[in-house]
């Protein structure tokens, strides 16, 4: 039986730059596009942040950073403008989070 040991047997006679090459080639194609928003969806998003600092509820936000889909709950406790951050508070250890107004991708009443 023929067992095939797949890159392993080329990385001998490979340049250490071309195996790091493949490395990084390799990682790069699990890398997550940013969907685009259009405007209806940033005004839902809107409405729904200005219900919740109003009544203070948890949101569930979907946000994009360094290639990947990351979530994060917590309250909305301030906008920033002028920055555009919202800063969010978690409730478990009271930490505070910003996150960019570009970066969310979605969001969902917890």
């Amino acid at each position: 039986m023929i067992r095939d040991r797949g890159n392993i047997k080329w990385t001998s006679m490979m340049l250490p730059e071309h195996v790091e090459l493949l490395r990084e080639w390799s990682e790069t194609d699990n890398y997550q596009e940013k969907p685009e928003l259009d405007e209806q969806q940033l005004e839902q998003f809107n409405e729904l942040i200005c219900l919740a600092m109003e009544e203070h509820h948890e949101l569930k936000f979907t946000y994009y950073k360094d290639h990947y889909q990351h979530t994060c709950t917590g309250y909305v406790h301030y906008i920033d403008p002028i920055t555009k951050m919202l800063r969010i508070v978690h409730e478990s250890d009271e930490s505070q989070f910003q996150l960019p107004f570009q970066s969310i991708i979605d969001i969902k009443m917890k």
